[in-house]
């Protein structure tokens, strides 16, 4: 929650984590910003590269308050 108030604040507008438990720890609603769980098969940058164009396409649609789950 603490974290969130301060993505909020420092004007992010859709954070990226590879917490997986994220969306069951966390509320979004009438939150201001939306959030990109990435699942790769680790958190490794090299499992997590493949990942990068379908974020930026879900980045083009997401709405404040949703949680997007991008899975390898």
């Amino acid at each position: 929650m603490v974290l969130l108030r301060a993505a909020e604040a420092a004007k992010f507008d859709v954070p990226l984590t590879v917490d997986r438990g994220f969306q069951y720890q966390q509320n979004l609603e009438n939150r201001k910003i939306a959030v990109i769980i990435f699942g790769g098969k680790s958190v490794l940058l090299e499992d997590l590269i493949p990942l990068i164009p379908i974020c930026i396409e879900r980045l083009k649609s997401i709405q404040p308050g949703q949680v997007a789950r991008i899975d390898a």
